[in-house]
Parts: structure tokens; C-alpha cells; sequence
């Protein structure tokens, strides 16, 4: 029984999504920078963006799961130009989202990651690029 589970879970769609990473460049010396790391699988992100005010030219460095590689590819393409008062109202949407109570057309492409929500142990690899960003805007030039 758990290998169709595995199988949903790790689409080959989702698995696509990693590939468009290869198109966000991180870049170590941009204004401001970001970092995450998931308690529960120990995924990492690392965000850099062109501008302090809001998403800029998004750059990423991704060591993560499958889920967290997809969750990130969403991101890169679907945050720029968001403020850290959009970004934190988005971490709150997915929260609801993650949870049930808000449907994956609060993004583009989120319903790919459907088949994740009742893996909890998931859930913050799919935070991770939010929260990455967050911490920028927060706390322009320091990745930390």
C-alpha cells in the first residue's frame, strides 16, 4: 500500500518542477538574503533578491526534498515583486491551505503539491522558500 502513496506523492510533475530552479540563481552578494531550514527534515533554503522593499530578481539555493525543490520552483515564479506584508499573508494562506481549509487555487501550480498535505512531517519543506523570504525582507543583507 505505501508505494502508490509514494508514487502520488512524488509525481512526475512535482519532480519537473526541480528543473526550473536551474533559472534562479543565488547570488551571495545581493542586497538582501534570506535563509531557512526545516526542524523536521533538515531542508535548506537560501533566498537572494535584488531589492530590500520587495522581491526582486529572486535567486535560490536549494538543498531539499522533492517536495521542497517543487514548493520553491512555485515560489521563484510566483513571489516576485510580494512585500513582506504579502509574503507573510501568503505563509498564513498556505498554512490554511496545509491544513484544509483553503483550496491550492490560492497559487498557481500548488495543486501539484495536493497529494503533500496529509504528510505533515512535509509541511514545512513546503514553507521553507516563504519563510526564506521573509527573513530577507526583514533583514536586509544578512542570510540568517
Amino acid at each position: 500500500m505505501a508505494a502508490p502513496r509514494a508514487a502520488a506523492l512524488y509525481s512526475p510533475e512535482l519532480l519537473a518542477l526541480a528543473v526550473e530552479l536551474a533559472e534562479v540563481p543565488y547570488d551571495d552578494r545581493a542586497p538582501a538574503l534570506g535563509h531557512a531550514r526545516s526542524r523536521s527534515c533538515g531542508s535548506v533554503i537560501d533566498l537572494s533578491s535584488s531589492s530590500t522593499e520587495t522581491l526582486g530578481a529572486i535567486g535560490l539555493r536549494v538543498s531539499a526534498c522533492a517536495v521542497g525543490q517543487a514548493s520553491a520552483a512555485i515560489f521563484a515564479r510566483e513571489a516576485a515583486g510580494m512585500d513582506g506584508a504579502a509574503i507573510a499573508a501568503m505563509i498564513e494562506e498556505l498554512g490554511e491551505w496545509l491544513e484544509g481549509r483553503a483550496p491550492s487555487a490560492i497559487l498557481p501550480r500548488l495543486e501539484l503539491l495536493e497529494p503533500v498535505r496529509p504528510h505533515r512531517g512535509r509541511h514545512e519543506a513546503i514553507l521553507l522558500p516563504w519563510r526564506a523570504a521573509r527573513t530577507a525582507l526583514s533583514n536586509p543583507g544578512t542570510a540568517g
